[in-house]
């Protein structure tokens, strides 16, 4: 009973110096509640599941700091709570990510920059609590950069996995007019043959069936793997950038403030509890 009112007067402390972050929260768990009673309804289980996983990755954030003594920025808190529900509600539920061009494009972007965040973080933090280590800012920036790249290619990993393995097109196909293909060399001598002007495909199955592609050529994923990564690579650019600042003035660049995490020392956490 006693852990319990504790746990219930931490919580209570942490609301009232996190109202901002609360307040999205709130929003985003009560929006993700009621697509979820919405997909029940319409027998829509898979929706539901996507609801729930939802609902979990919106605790990470609060899981973090209760557990790890990390303090996240509201700017960044908030970024990661509206993240989670574009990506998941609105982009998969709600099919964002076909109905609205772009959607795709501008969360890969947010990615880049969420993982530049983390991996920055990591670093940092290890760099400010040990007496033994100083790197330099540029080093600092450059390890965020590649953990976010690293990440990035992993994902797009797993999307190839996945539509060889289970035909979900995660990577999503895009309409070309012109390619070129050394495939198509009639004399094997490794040139590619340029095709232009491409204005509908054709493509017959075994099966009998006959498909037409209007307006050119469909490509099978690459741009839009190629696209992926370089989106994350600006928004990785741009928080390595924001972390150099952060490092270079020593933690005094307001704006850098508002996105890199900070360890809470156990004498603030004790203090925040009282």
């Amino acid at each position: 009973m006693r852990h319990r009112k504790s746990y219930v007067a931490e919580l209570k402390a942490h609301i009232a110096t996190h109202k901002t972050e609360f307040a999205v929260y709130s929003i985003m768990r009560l929006l993700v509640i009621l697509t979820f009673v919405a997909s029940l309804i319409e027998k829509r289980y898979e929706n539901a599941a996507l609801c729930i996983l939802s609902l979990v990755l919106l605790l990470l954030p609060a899981v973090v700091e209760q557990n790890f003594g990390i303090e996240l920025p509201s700017a960044l808190e908030c970024i990661i709570y509206c993240f989670i529900f574009a990506a998941e509600i609105l982009g998969e539920i709600n099919s964002f990510y076909v109905t609205i061009p772009g959607w795709d494009t501008m969360l890969h972007t947010i990615n880049g920059f969420l993982c530049a965040a983390i991996g920055f973080a990591l670093v940092d933090m290890l760099n400010r609590n040990s007496p033994d280590i100083k790197l330099s800012p540029f080093y600092l920036a450059l390890v965020a950069f590649c953990f976010s790249m690293t990440v990035g290619v992993m994902w797009e990993f797993f999307e190839h996995f996945m539509d060889q393995t289970l035909l979900l097109d995660m990577q999503k196909d895009t309409i070309v007019t012109s390619f070129s293909s050394t495939l198509l060399d009639a004399t094997r001598s490794n040139h590619p043959v340029v095709i232009t002007g491409i204005t509908d495909t054709i493509i017959n199955t075994a099966g009998g069936k006959q498909y037409v592609i209007s307006n050119g050529y469909l490509d099978i994923g690459i741009n839009d793997t190629m696209k992926d990564l370089f989106v994350n690579f600006i928004g990785a650019a741009v928080f390595s950038a924001i972390g150099y600042a952060y490092v270079k003035t020593e933690g005094s660049n307001s704006l850098a403030r508002q996105f890199i995490p900070t360890v809470v020392r156990p004498e603030q956490q004790e203090k925040k509890k009282g």
